[in-house]
């Protein structure tokens, strides 16, 4: 329990890895997020492990913080709509799918605005994204106050409201150093998840 919060099963391991992983490689690997964090394909830096370790690896403090704070607040209502194992999986889809439209930018940018294959990317944002829109659409009018502006809104308003500063971040090439189709990957995969459970239960 958590400020009244009950950490589900799933949660509690994936927010214990997370913290364990930004720790430990801050403590015990130099410069662990050349290692750990996902490069290009094409780039001589890029390992196979790197498509599951980077979901696990934060860039600072401050992302670690709000992935974490994301899924420990609307995490566990998901897990027990679904249950552990269909929440797990829904995690790694969007997550793994978040990955996917991000190397579709990243090849984008190379092939026509010059970018490096040597950009790298780290963080559980996607799968984050995925739970946020997954939230937003299973309890809509759930009302949530946020921290800055200190203000209530409706769960679907918040989701609608972040997706969109994603949009404009990501197509505007504001907020350099942020993967922001990663995190519209992760959105946009949880919905379609979510469709096809609603017509294949």
């Amino acid at each position: 329990m958590l400020g009244g919060i009950h950490l589900t099963d799933v949660v509690k391991n994936l927010l214990l890895i997370n913290i364990l992983m930004f720790f430990g490689t801050e403590l015990l690997i130099p410069d662990s997020r050349a290692i750990l964090g996902l490069f290009y394909p094409q780039s001589e830096l890029f390992r196979p492990y790197q498509i599951v370790t980077h979901l696990f690896m934060h860039g600072n403090f401050t992302h670690i913080l709000f992935n974490m704070f994301a899924l420990i607040i609307f995490g566990p209502a998901l897990e027990a709509l679904w249950g552990p194992k269909k929440f797990l999986t829904y995690y790694f889809i969007t997550g793994f799918g978040a990955m996917l439209l991000h190397m579709i930018a990243q090849y984008l940018e190379i092939q026509y605005l010059g970018g490096s294959v040597n950009s790298m990317s780290w963080g559980a944002s996607g799968a984050i994204y995925g739970i946020l829109m997954a939230f937003g659409l299973n309890f809509p009018h759930r009302t949530l106050r946020l921290i800055i502006p200190p203000i209530p809104v409706k769960a679907i308003y918040l989701v609608l409201i972040l997706i969109s500063m994603d949009v404009f971040l990501g197509f505007g090439r504001y907020s350099t150093g942020v993967a922001h189709f990663a995190h519209l990957g992760g959105a946009l995969i949880g919905f379609w998840v979510m469709e096809y459970w609603k017509k294949n239960p």
